[in-house]
């Protein structure tokens, strides 16, 4: 396996593979920052190197984990080099048409993960071109899933969904943390007790919605009783239309991505 670019999503992902058992021997990264080279070499044991070569060129798997504005002036000088092996792309916004051009290949998957990978309760959408067969499909899926959970989507425009509702999403947890922190230091508790309440309630509520068999939807109404502390609080964010402007942000977020991607699919 071969990864191109050794950043933070790439650290994450191997971090994952290394866990699952994938031997750091089968993982070679092409990295040109000679102290990231190090790190990865010193914590994770992978090989390095500087630059992508002919030397790489038997891989059977590719994993981009490049920038994205990077991404055509990497790729070019590869061209037809890695044509036997499957690339898997989590760079976000890079459209696969443009992929498979730059690589002459149409082996390629497209992944949008979120941070949370970094403590393996990623979030991931996925797209295969026609050229990828389902074993093909299957090992990205184990892949992804060594580092979280992962959905397919059967149309490349619906990534732009998944950048807007999983991509961001992460960020929208954060602000809104962030506003029950100062709520709650504006209400009198300390900075500490209010950081470990709203992050442990996020993190107890997120846990319970997983594992439970009923709608979020279900589970607020089983905490709002009528007239009490929380249908105070519900019914002032009904009030203030607070789903619709959530609505409304994601779709911000979705046309940015459509946006985005159009831009650096420009050859």
């Amino acid at each position: 396996m071969s990864i191109i670019g050794g950043g933070n999503m790439a650290q994450a992902l191997i971090t994952g593979w290394l866990k699952q058992g994938i031997p750091a021997g089968q993982i070679q990264v092409v990295e040109p920052l000679a102290a990231t080279r190090r790190h990865l070499q010193d914590t994770l044991g992978v090989g390095c190197h500087e630059h992508a070569g002919p030397d790489l060129t038997a891989s059977q798997l590719v994993v981009w984990a490049v920038k994205p504005q990077v991404f055509k002036e990497v790729a070019q000088p590869l061209h037809g080099l890695f044509t036997q092996a499957l690339h898997l792309s989590v760079a976000a916004g890079v459209r696969s048409d443009s992929i498979a051009r730059w690589l002459a290949t149409q082996r390629v998957v497209r992944a949008m993960p979120n941070t949370p990978v970094l403590v393996g309760l990623g979030q991931t959408g996925l797209f295969a071109r026609t050229g990828v067969t389902q074993q093909e499909r299957d090992q990205v899926q184990a892949l992804l899933e060594a580092v979280g959970q992962s959905v397919w989507v059967d149309s490349e425009d619906l990534l732009d969904a998944v950048t807007a509702l999983s991509g961001s999403g992460p960020a929208y947890v954060f602000y809104f943390i962030e506003a029950m922190v100062r709520a709650g230091i504006g209400m009198g508790l300390s900075a500490a007790q209010a950081h470990q309440l709203a992050v442990g309630t996020f993190t107890g509520a997120g846990e319970l919605a997983r594992s439970s068999c009923e709608s979020p939807a279900v589970l607020r109404e089983r905490v709002t009783s009528k007239g009490g502390t929380t249908y105070a609080a519900i019914t002032r964010m009904q009030a203030d239309k607070l789903a619709e402007l959530i609505a409304v942000a994601m779709q911000s977020a979705q046309q940015r991505s459509v946006e985005l991607g159009a831009s650096l699919d420009r050859d």
